[in-house]
């Protein structure tokens, strides 16, 4: 049994409009399964496909606060690349955001709620993913994160140091996600987490066990009946279960 990362879920006060930003910033289409939820889907990509890491913008009362501790990275193709489509991003709506990077050849911005995320200069590992390079995740320890989610997936551990680990689809397609260690601790729930999915014909109820036994607890996040299970990893990462597809 296996899982896979298939989407992100993104918190909002207004999920209409950040979804909108994120379909430009993205050259993505947009669609809604229902009121307060916005489904942000690459063109020409049937989902689930490991060759995009879907996102769905969930409209929630509460407004963010701290640093997310989940972030998106950008890929651009050229230096001229880069410089335009930051000027496109903060013409959406864009603003520049400083957590601490100091002098960096990446662009850190802030989406209209405040969502920080990086637009990163050219780099080779990322030619073949998309516009989104990366997910990037705030961790203590790296090592212990590749651990979990190297068995809680059937992604591919490319690289673990003490500083950061790197996993991608077992079919070498699509975003990365990435866990960078840094001194801060998780304080509140993430406004922004991942969803698992498990393939067809395996079992939900299964999948959560197993990966209970890896080290995953269940959150209870307000969400009452509802056919995905909420875990956290040892981190204390909010993630969802959903059912099979």
């Amino acid at each position: 049994m296996a899982t896979r990362l298939v989407q992100i879920a993104m918190n909002a006060r207004d999920d209409s409009a950040l979804g909108r930003f994120w379909a430009e910033a993205l050259g993505w289409g947009v669609d809604s399964e229902g009121p307060g939820v916005t489904n942000i889907e690459p063109v020409g990509i049937a989902y689930p496909d490991p060759a995009a890491i879907f996102v769905d913008v969930l409209r929630v009362p509460e407004p963010k606060t701290v640093k997310n501790r989940v972030h998106l990275d950008l890929a651009s193709t050229s230096a001229a690349h880069q410089a335009e489509l930051v000027e496109r991003l903060r013409a959406l709506g864009a603003t520049p955001a400083d957590v601490g990077q100091g002098d960096v050849p990446w662009t850190v911005l802030a989406d209209p709620e405040g969502n920080e995320f990086c637009v990163l200069e050219p780099r080779e590992v990322y030619r073949d993913t998309g516009p989104m390079a990366a997910v990037a995740v705030d961790c203590v320890d790296p090592r212990a994160m590749a651990r979990f989610w190297g068995e809680a997936m059937d992604w591919t551990l490319h690289e673990v140091t003490d500083d950061h680990a790197v996993l991608r689809s077992a079919k070498e397609v699509g975003p990365y996600l990435e866990f960078l260690r840094t001194p801060d601790v998780k304080t509140v729930k993430n406004r922004t987490h991942l969803d698992l999915r498990p393939y067809p014909g395996d079992d939900q109820a299964a999948e959560a066990a197993r990966l209970r036994a890896l080290g995953a607890t269940d959150v209870d996040l307000g969400q009452g009946d509802v056919p995905w299970t909420c875990m956290a990893d040892p981190e204390g990462n909010e993630f969802c279960v959903l059912t099979p597809r």
